[in-house]
């Protein structure tokens, strides 16, 4: 007998580890406009224990890396397997300034089958961004018949 109980998940928030804190938390103020809640700087180090950034709805943490605690970021293990999306109001603006605040693109911004137009940067700390805004509704069967389609031109 299964006696498992799903916790009632109240929020989600995306934990970033970065080499240089400091410099992220004024990359995710100049480009997403995000706004510092507040941080905690470790005395005599200089490191940023834990910093929290409000990005629309969402709260983004971060901290500077922790090496011997295990904590590190895309810098010091070669890249990320993590991507983060945002839904803005306009894809091209935020991924140029992006790119202009030191970000790599990686995917400038398309239009896609299942309604957004987007593109992927890669911020100075490793850490992706895909950034998209809405170009149409689309239900999730018109979307399916748009992925098969897409899958089967390769």
């Amino acid at each position: 007998m299964n006696t498992f109980k799903p916790p009632l998940i109240k929020e989600m928030f995306p934990y970033l580890r970065v080499r240089n804190a400091e410099a992220a938390l004024a990359y995710y103020q100049e480009v997403f406009g995000a706004t510092l809640k507040m941080r905690l700087d470790e005395p005599g180090t200089g490191r940023i224990g834990h910093a929290e950034l409000a990005m629309g709805p969402s709260v983004l943490m971060l901290s500077d890396e922790y090496p011997e605690h295990g904590i590190v970021g895309p810098q010091s293990i070669g890249g990320t397997s993590v991507s983060i999306h945002l839904h803005v109001d306009n894809a091209d603006a935020v991924l140029a300034r992006a790119v202009e605040k030191g970000g790599y693109l990686v995917r400038p911004a398309t239009d896609f089958f299942y309604g957004e137009r987007g593109g992927t940067v890669r911020d100075p700390f490793g850490h992706e961004w895909l950034v998209g805004h809405e170009i149409e509704q689309v239900s999730p069967e018109e979307m399916q018949r748009r992925y098969d389609a897409a899958m089967e031109q390769g």
